[in-house]
């Protein structure tokens, strides 16, 4: 089916920069929506950024203007440039994926990749 893998993930001081990658393998599928979400310890996964196979994008309040959330359809790939970042940033970030996949049923269905841990220090 598909599979995602992150990438990019580190530790920052505060205002520094990171650049996040997952890209989606497999087979006979075709990636519709993706994004990025996070979770802090304690906290519920939280939507960060997403964007549609068209190029249209939704951020989080928390992050508009200081992410970008871009994707390379021929490649399968979504990237997240974290710039100016904050402790609050801290947490663990997924890529997520809507594919849609002929031979199956469902045809469309969600993935998750496993999480990069992104640290921001104060």
């Amino acid at each position: 089916q598909v599979q995602l893998v992150e990438s990019g993930g580190g530790l920052v001081q505060t205002g520094g920069s990171l650049r996040l990658s997952c890209a989606a393998s497999g087979s006979g599928f075709s990636i519709n929506d993706m994004g990025w979400y996070r979770q802090a310890p304690g906290n519920q996964r939280e939507l960060v950024a997403a964007i549609t196979s068209g190029g249209s994008t939704n951020y989080a309040d928390s992050v508009k203007g200081r992410f970008t959330i871009a994707r390379d359809n021929a490649k399968n790939t979504v990237y997240l440039q974290m710039n100016s970042l904050k402790p609050e940033d801290t947490g663990v970030y997924y890529c997520n994926a809507w594919a849609f996949i002929p031979v199956i049923h469902p045809p469309r269905r969600e993935y998750w990749g496993r999480g990069t841990q992104v640290t921001v220090s104060s």
